[in-house]
């Protein structure tokens, strides 16, 4: 009986730390300028860390100063954007096009050319050198 009460996520629990399953799985958000990627210029691929679905270049990584790692374009249509209303506010979600994965929120005050700021947890990467 206990068994059957498993969540679908649990899988997951066994693939990941602790802060992990909470970004990606829960949606929870690291602490700013906490995250192994905020500060990061390494060239490379950035990549689903549950799935490994190319997600952004480096070319793409800017530093906004918000303590995040921020993309300003991702790759093709990799990452899904979704309504999200939680904590009394209206945001739009970035999540993994591939397995679902909370990746972060996406704002429209970024540069140019698309002026998006992609603003994700280093919790739901994997940077590919």
């Amino acid at each position: 009986m206990k068994d059957r009460l498993k969540s679908s996520n649990d899988p997951w629990k066994d693939k990941l730390t602790s802060e992990q399953y909470e970004v990606c799985r829960r949606k929870g958000t690291e602490p700013p300028f906490t995250g192994i990627y905020h500060d990061c210029k390494e060239k490379g691929m950035y990549k689903c860390l549950c799935c490994g679905t190319d997600l952004f270049s480096s070319e793409t990584k800017f530093d906004s100063g918000t303590g995040w790692p921020s993309f300003w374009e991702s790759i093709s249509d990799n990452v899904k954007m979704e309504k999200d209303t939680s904590y009394g506010m209206l945001r739009v979600e970035a999540l993994c096009k591939n397995c679902g994965a909370h990746l972060g929120h996406i704002f429209e005050d970024g540069p140019n050319p698309t002026g998006l700021r992609y603003c994700i947890n280093s919790a739901s990467l994997r940077l590919e050198k």
